[in-house]
């Protein structure tokens, strides 16, 4: 298993690791918002385990695959991420077509930016991972 591939693996706890913690007590406030920021719903969780499921299955089937599924995955979370920062709303829950625009006075910056911040760095760091990590590291098996 490649470098890129055992990364996958990490990627895919990560998200299980995501959708557990939203059923724990102690992680959400009164009003059932993970960490007091996120207010999470069934297709989030489905999102976050199908991301999960994906990056296992990318991992075991090859390294060809997981650089595959970190540039499109991390693409698209990235993006999620920057559009939730710039406009209040993201496009993985429909939340731009559902909500549109939404004022900084109806969703204050560090909230935002808090909010937005995991879809940032996860985004951001599969990116580095599938487009630049993978071209830099020299990994035998990667032919595999």
């Amino acid at each position: 298993m490649t470098l890129i591939q055992k990364l996958a693996v990490a990627y895919a706890f990560l998200f299980f690791g995501v959708v557990a913690i939203g059923y724990i007590p102690a992680f959400n406030d009164a009003n059932g918002n993970l960490f007091g920021l996120f207010s999470l719903q069934w297709y989030d969780d489905l999102l976050h385990a199908f991301s999960g499921v994906w990056a296992l299955a990318a991992a075991f089937i090859s390294h060809r695959q997981s650089v595959f599924y970190f540039k499109l995955f991390g693409s698209v979370y990235l993006f999620d991420g920057v559009l939730g920062l710039i406009t209040g709303s993201g496009c993985l829950d429909a939340g731009i077509f559902i909500n549109g625009f939404r004022s900084l006075n109806d969703i204050e910056f560090p909230a935002r930016f808090f909010a937005n911040l995991p879809h940032i760095v996860i985004g951001g760091i599969a990116v580095y991972i599938g487009f630049w990590l993978s071209k830099r590291i020299y990994d035998h098996f990667a032919t595999a």
